[in-house]
């Protein structure tokens, strides 16, 4: 699908403009699952002001989608419609000050965690095994291994639909189980931390466990987008698919992970319309086994080809 190109008409709305903006980009090779359409538009801003400015004058019939990594996300072959933001190298540093650290949200959250070690600062040792950046982490209240972002946020700085800069300290988040009750629109920009102040060894212990966990029961080195979905309550979700039978089912390129049931692959030729398919086919035949409706935690954007 190609989308109008409507790039000029942004550019005259925004002469002073510092981002890039791209039209009919193809947002696959920005997805661990490698898979999905075109971006209508892509935007990457340089900072947060250039953000700000940006959503300030972007017209409000304009949809906008924000995109990390995209470690926990289908983009669907149709593409996606209106503007998808990528934060880039201007919202990837990382500072430390005694027991706090200081990270834009397009920094990996592997990289936080190193850091954090580096500076002797403990408790955020379970984003060493989150696949993903600081933004996705915000947004998800990513957490794993005993671990959540909201044990250890402070605040988290973002800019509004409306182009407002905008500080929300940890209450203000709202955190629940992988998700928050902000406001959806806001970007996340960057985030500050507060560990404890923790021997180097003894972190470095736990993200060699944290990591040895990873290796030896997730399919990492796939094209995979992290658990599909989320853990229903009193329940683990790949246990619930693994009693449904569908350990290595599969649908097209796209395949119920052997080694673990919540870990969808794309074996090599799926599109985004087999993997959904796959994951809603495992939700109808888990809820039809157990009586347990399975939640998406894999975030699904786009259309299809044929909407």
């Amino acid at each position: 699908m190609t989308f109008p190109d409507i790039i000029p008409d942004l550019k005259s709305l925004m002469p002073e403009l510092r981002g890039r903006l791209l039209a009919n980009q193809t947002l696959g090779p920005f997805t661990w699952f490698r898979v999905g359409g075109p971006a209508q538009i892509l935007f990457t801003p340089e900072s947060t002001e250039d953000l700000a400015y940006f959503l300030r004058h972007l017209p409000a019939d304009i949809p906008v989608m924000p995109i990390g990594v995209g470690s926990n996300l289908i983009v669907r072959d149709g593409g996606v419609e209106g503007v998808v933001i990528r934060l880039g190298r201007g919202f990837n540093e990382i500072t430390t000050d005694e027991d706090t650290i200081k990270a834009g949200t397009a920094a990996l959250d592997n990289r936080v965690a190193e850091a954090a070690a580096n500076a002797g600062i403990g408790g955020l040792e379970f984003y060493f095994g989150i696949p993903g950046t600081i933004g996705g982490a915000l947004r998800m209240n990513a957490g794993a291994n005993g671990g959540e972002t909201k044990d250890v946020l402070v605040e988290a700085t973002g800019v509004t639909r409306a182009g407002a800069i905008v500080t929300l300290n940890n209450e203000a988040m709202d955190f629940r189980y992988r998700g928050n009750g902000a406001d959806p629109s806001i970007i996340f920009t960057s985030a500050l931390y507060r560990g404890e102040i923790t021997d180097a060894a003894t972190i470095r212990a736990r993200m060699d466990a944290v990591q040895h966990h990873r290796e030896t029961v997730q399919p990492i080195r796939e094209k995979t987008g992290g658990s599909t979905f989320k853990n229903p309550p009193g329940h683990s979700a790949w246990k619930l698919v693994d009693a449904a039978g569908l350990r290595g089912f599969k649908v097209g390129g796209a395949q119920v992970s052997e080694m673990h049931c919540n870990f969808l692959i794309n074996t090599g030729e799926a599109t985004a319309a087999d993997i959904e398919t796959l994951g809603e086919t495992v939700r109808k035949r888990v809820k039809a086994h157990s009586g347990v409706q399975l939640e998406w935690e894999i975030k699904r954007i786009g259309v299809g080809l044929s909407s």
